[in-house]
């Protein structure tokens, strides 16, 4: 049996879990609603504020999807009760970033500032200190989109491993290379 498939998912007060026809799983709480369709193989069971993900046959194949797909519901249940939150800082000197209701607008080193478009579900911000990095938060419900924005964000500079310079999600740490001074001896 998957370790992660057959853990069941505690369900929160104000959540409301429905299996619909077809396998599709709608989750309702109170930051907003998810949908996710589940493969047939699969089944769902909703009972006494519990989740329960079971697979038909100990295939690999129905193994892995057995796991996904409590993966899944389990992040889209936390997501519409708790919610997501990112934290991106700019290193580098300049680099500058300025939110405008679901515009970012960055200065990152290049001739002219990126303006990225964000989807209606992620809600940015940014925050300038005076001697600290430029902070900018991503806070949405569904994991996948925050995700997929923060790497996109990131793809804009990508950290170097010479200066360190670059978009970098906090806490992560960079791999620092030395320069060419640093063989000659």
């Amino acid at each position: 049996m998957s370790r992660v498939g057959k853990a069941p998912i505690q369900i929160p007060a104000k959540v409301n879990v429905e299996v619909a026809k077809g396998n599709l799983v709608v989750v309702k709480g109170p930051l907003g609603e998810m949908q996710q369709p589940i493969h047939p193989d699969i089944s769902i069971e909703v009972a006494e504020g519990v989740i329960s993900v079971s697979r038909p046959t100990d295939q690999p194949r129905h193994r892995a999807l057995h796991g996904l797909y409590r993966a899944l519901i389990f992040n889209m249940v936390k997501g519409v009760s708790e919610g997501y939150v990112i934290n991106m800082e700019l290193v580098g000197v300049g680099y500058r970033a300025e939110a405008r209701g679901q515009l970012l607008d960055i200065s990152v080193g290049y001739s002219h500032n990126i303006v990225f478009e964000l989807p209606d579900e992620v809600k940015v911000e940014a925050k300038t200190d005076k001697g600290k990095a430029p902070l900018v938060t991503l806070k949405s419900f569904d994991k996948q989109l925050i995700g997929q924005v923060a790497a996109k964000i990131r793809s804009f500079r990508k950290p170097e491993p010479y200066k360190g310079k670059g978009i970098r999600f906090q806490g992560e740490t960079v791999r620092r290379k030395a320069g060419k001074s640093a063989g000659k001896k």
